[in-house]
């Protein structure tokens, strides 16, 4: 095979592919491995997973967001070459003529409006080069994505590469589909959270997407610096008595109010029970729940909110509904595979 371009990202993905394949296997490891010896008694792996496994997820995840950018950006680098093996001319002159020959420099006013807003004492003409090339990469790497979008749209792109799994308990919570669902969504959030109020509608929309296909797991994870958002969980909870956990739930959201007189008054616009909602908030019924799902939550290395487990594999963060689909997507393609290999095995 003649060594290009394409080669070299065949070559790439190939050994990427093979590193997945390796640490996928490690979703199962040998739980009785020892790892230390102490004064002659055996640390093994599952205990080291057990005491320390908040710390060890959030390392782990860590590191998968440098795997996944450097994945996104070598599945680029395939798709420009693979394209330009399609053309049959070389990258350099796909990049040039194709990629890049939109691309103008900028005219010399913007070049001057650029140097007045650095903050520097060189003179313009001293740095007008730098200034010339540094706007021109800027102006390629803008042409270059959008092109390599454009082909991520027309390619079959399967990404393997998941974020850490750990177990998480469900037993008990609150659950919107049947926990035995292909995928289970779980969510530790915040009432208070900005970023949990506006995820709340995505996840909304993910299940009318799916439908039977997903579970959507509500989990609290009230952040110390809300101080209503422990009692607004409670509440959520003491209307969750009544069976009416997910309206209540969608109102604090949509509302934001979280006060403990809004809090009751939410409860009468659902037509709950006033009274024994009112008991059980003010008595504190649903405190020691809330609080077990927290102590979960920190248990996993949990620090801020929203944060998920989509069948155990963990994401954080400000997330979209393209993530949230993305996320799923990856779930129900391998159950589809794992459904088909055993298909064929048992012919």
């Amino acid at each position: 095979m003649k060594w290009n371009a394409r080669s070299a990202g065949l070559l790439v993905l190939g050994l990427c592919l093979s590193a997945v394949t390796a640490s996928y296997g490690q979703n199962n490891p040998d739980l009785k491995l020892v790892v230390a010896k102490v004064s002659g008694d055996n640390l093994t792996l599952a205990d080291l997973q057990q005491q320390e496994g908040g710390k060890l997820l959030q390392a782990e995840y860590q590191y998968y967001l440098n795997e996944r950018k450097a994945l996104e950006e070598l599945i680029d680098n395939h798709l420009l070459a693979d394209e330009a093996h399609r053309r049959n001319i070389p990258l350099d002159q796909l990049l040039e003529t194709e990629v890049y020959k939109n691309v103008k420099d900028p005219t010399e006013d913007q070049l001057e409006v650029y140097y007045e807003g650095l903050d520097t004492q060189e003179p313009y003409d001293s740095i007008r080069a730098e200034v010339l090339q540094h706007i021109r990469e800027l102006r390629r790497t803008k042409a270059r994505a959008a092109y390599v979008e454009n082909l991520r749209k027309q390619a079959n792109i399967n990404i393997l590469l998941m974020p850490p799994a750990v177990d998480v308990n469900i037993v008990k919570a609150y659950t919107n589909g049947s926990q035995d669902a292909p995928v289970v969504l779980v969510e530790f959030a915040d009432y208070e959270c900005p970023y949990c109020q506006k995820v709340n509608s995505q996840i909304q929309e993910l299940k009318k997407q799916y439908g039977d296909k997903i579970a959507i797991v509500y989990k609290d994870f009230p952040l110390p610096m809300h101080h209503s958002s422990q009692k607004a969980a409670e509440a959520a909870r003491c209307a969750g008595e009544q069976g009416k956990f997910w309206q209540y739930h969608d109102v604090l959201f949509y509302s934001r109010q979280v006060d403990v007189d809004a809090l009751k008054e939410h409860a009468r616009v659902l037509k709950l029970d006033g009274d024994k909602f009112d008991t059980c908030l003010d008595n504190g019924k649903e405190t020691d729940a809330v609080k077990a799902d927290l102590e979960e939550g920190k248990g996993l290395g949990l620090t801020g909110t929203p944060s998920f487990f989509v069948n155990g594999h963990f994401f954080s963060g400000v997330v979209d509904l393209g993530t949230l689909t993305d996320m799923v997507n990856q779930q129900l393609n391998l159950a589809a595979a794992s459904h088909a290999k055993q298909q064929i095995s048992q012919r």
